[in-house]
Order: C-alpha cells, then sequence, then structure tokens
C-alpha cells in the first residue's frame, strides 16, 4: 500500500524520532509541517536524507502575532525547501483578535514565495476561508496551494477549486456531516491524504503518519468505490503534483 500524508506534524508527537523511524519503515510519503522557522532545522534532522519526508518550513497563523520576528529566519531559510507550511490564517474566537496580523505575516510570505518561483504551499483557514481565498487570488504566483482541512460549503470550495487550489483531506473530516459534504464537493483528481497527526486522531488516539491507509477505507465508503481504487486515486493525484512542480522549478 503506497501510504501518503500530506500534512502531519512529526515534531510534535511525544517521541519524534521514533516516529520518523516507523514512518520511514513503513515508506509513507510525508508532507512534514513546521509550526515557526525557527522548528524547521530540527525538524529536518529528523529525516533521513533522499528518503520519502519532505520538511515545510511554516509559521502557523496560531502564532503569527508573537513569532512575527521569525520573519527574517523564513526568508533565510525559503531557498532551502520546495515546501511551505503550515501558514495561513485562523479567524476562530480565541485568535480572531490577531487577524490583522495574520493577514500581514501571509502576505509577505505569499509574495516571499512568488519572488522566489513558487513553492507547494500547505494552508490552515479554520474561521477565515473566504479572506484566505482573497489573499490566495491576489497571490497566485506564490505556489500551488493545498488547502489542509477545507471544512467548507460546496460555493466556496468551488471557487477554491477555480483558483486551482488542491485539497488535503484526513479520517478526522470524514467523522462529521460538515466534513463529508466538503470532500464530496471537492474535485477527486486534486485530493491529497493527510492526518494532521498528531493533532488528527482515531476514538481519541492521534494518528500514525499515514494512519496506516484508513483515509482510503473511509474514502472508498464515501464514494462506493474500493480502498484500493482511493488509494490509486491518491496516489496518482500525489505524483501528478510532485511532477507538476518539478517541471516548473
Amino acid at each position: 500500500m503506497a501510504l501518503i500524508d500530506f500534512h502531519c506534524h512529526l515534531d510534535l508527537y511525544p517521541d519524534p524520532a521514533a516516529t520518523v523511524r516507523k514512518a520511514v519503515e513503513d515508506g509513507v510519503y510525508i508532507l512534514s509541517v513546521t509550526t515557526t522557522p525557527s522548528a524547521f532545522a530540527g525538524t529536518s534532522a529528523l529525516v533521513p536524507k533522499g528518503g520519502r519526508i519532505r520538511t515545510a518550513l511554516g509559521l502557523h497563523p496560531e502564532l503569527a502575532a508573537t513569532r512575527r520576528h521569525e520573519l527574517r529566519l523564513f526568508h533565510e531559510l525559503l531557498p532551502t525547501t520546495d515546501y511551505v507550511g503550515e501558514i495561513g490564517l485562523d479567524g476562530s474566537k480565541p485568535h480572531r483578535e490577531t487577524l490583522t496580523t495574520q493577514a500581514e505575516v501571509l502576505h509577505e510570505i505569499l509574495d516571499a514565495c512568488a519572488a522566489a518561483g513558487g513553492r507547494i504551499i500547505s494552508l490552515h483557514s479554520r474561521g477565515a476561508v473566504e479572506m484566505l481565498l482573497d489573499m490566495l487570488e491576489f497571490e497566485p504566483l506564490a505556489g500551488t496551494f493545498i488547502l489542509h482541512w477545507f471544512s467548507a460549503k460546496s460555493a466556496i470550495i468551488d471557487r477554491a477549486a477555480a483558483l486551482g487550489c488542491w485539497f488535503s483531506v484526513g479520517p478526522g473530516m470524514i467523522v462529521s456531516k460538515s466534513g463529508r459534504d466538503a470532500i464530496d464537493a471537492m474535485p477527486v483528481d486534486r485530493l491529497l491524504p493527510e492526518t494532521d497527526g498528531p493533532f488528527g486522531t482515531a476514538d481519541g488516539v492521534p494518528l500514525v503518519p499515514g494512519g496506516g491507509g484508513s483515509l482510503y477505507h473511509d474514502f472508498a465508503q464515501l464514494k462506493a468505490t474500493s480502498s484500493k481504487d482511493a488509494e490509486r486515486l491518491m496516489t496518482r493525484n500525489f505524483r501528478r503534483l510532485i511532477s507538476m512542480h518539478s517541471r516548473k522549478a
């Protein structure tokens, strides 16, 4: 089975080194996102060179106000990676008051990505989906946008798809009706699997990187197809995304 996890916080598991060793043994393709630029070097060091794990350079919107000073480090590190994440906006109640600062930070990051020739970018959008899409529409050269855990209405998903966005979805979305409806509205040729581990859980237990392929089973039930066909679809999508970016580079 080809296990893919396009949004996972490897450095935030209780034992990151052991988690990485197991993921390598299982052959999981992982986009390991970070929440601050200062976490990038240590998270990168967890990963064997030349393997199936890529580390993304991030500045999470929940931390944008307190870690804005790390933008300088973000700019220094950007040339070393093809992947950016987790970045974005969070308009939920605990973080709404910093939304203006978040937007300023995101604008600077997207502008930097555009100037660097584009990156594959994993984006957070909780409570601010339309504001985020407005910003992505303004910065189309920033790269290929992957909307992580994008539980939005179908009209918003249609708008995101028209902007060329991709979507990473996980077991945590499928447990709710709104999440299932969102996945059902997404273009199947732009879907990628994720866990959001260790924050993504199954029965209260943090999902391991790749989730053991549980998303393939859940997605197959949602779409009335087989787990093997779901695996083939998302593997094909993953390969196409990487190929597209390689050609641009």
